[in-house]
């Protein structure tokens, strides 16, 4: 489904990723792991756009998406939930949601404001609070939402539970697993690797901007000590 190989990004003059490959499937979830500053959200930026690349290819879907627009990208199916949540801040929960909402694949069982409040019935209890009001696991949950708002074929979560509060935190890795469950294809970034070995199908430890590794849950066992030293555990 999506298909990065040797991928460049920059801001300005420095170079920030010098060749990140990594592949997931139809139905894959799929995480990016990598100590700060290794070049994770930059790979994310760039697949979706908001960074050109600078070499090497993005494929989503049998076709070529470096380069365009990132407005464009996310149209082929890519939903987005952004490092930060990013969410609306003076729009209500409700708001936030319909803002961006499409199914243009006219999908069978296409997300919903029903089936997102299913999902988070804390967003359904505060739909009419502003997203500024919202505690950060709050706005995760909305963000997650906004996305899946989108139909995305590919669902991309970018420091999936940084920050949150335990409670929360467990509460977002069941809705990841029911979404897995579903079908839904999945790259995500966090640090939470216990959780992450048993969800996850395959994993890519990114270092200096480079791929370095890469495998499956059994692999990161059989690996343990490289895996902790490149990712800082």
């Amino acid at each position: 489904m999506l298909e990065v190989q040797g991928l460049e990004a920059a801001y300005g003059r420095s170079q920030v990723l010098f060749g990140v490959d990594l592949a997931v499937g139809e139905g894959q979830v799929v995480t990016l792991l990598g100590r700060n500053g290794m070049g994770k959200t930059t790979t994310v930026r760039a697949i979706m756009g908001l960074n050109r690349p600078r070499a090497g290819t993005v494929r989503f879907r049998g076709g070529t998406v470096s380069g365009l627009a990132p407005e464009r990208i996310a149209r082929r199916g890519i939903g987005l939930v952004p490092e930060g949540r990013q969410v609306f801040p003076t729009l209500t929960v409700r708001e936030n949601l319909v803002a961006t909402a499409a199914d243009r694949e006219r999908r069978a069982r296409p997300w919903t404001l029903e089936r997102v409040f299913a999902l988070f019935p804390r967003l359904e209890e505060r739909h009419w609070q502003r997203a500024a009001t919202l505690s950060g696991g709050e706005q995760q949950m909305l963000a997650i939402g906004r996305a899946l708002m989108t139909n995305p074929t590919l669902l991309v979560l970018d420091e999936a539970t940084e920050g949150l509060a335990p409670v929360i935190r467990a509460e977002i890795w069941q809705v990841i697993e029911a979404l897995k469950a579903e079908g839904q294809s999945i790259l995500l970034i966090d640090k939470n690797l216990g959780v992450l070995r048993r969800l996850a199908d395959r994993h890519y430890i990114l270092e200096k901007g480079r791929t370095v590794w890469s495998g499956s849950g059994g692999d990161l066992d059989r690996d343990a000590d490289t895996v902790r030293r490149l990712i800082g555990l």
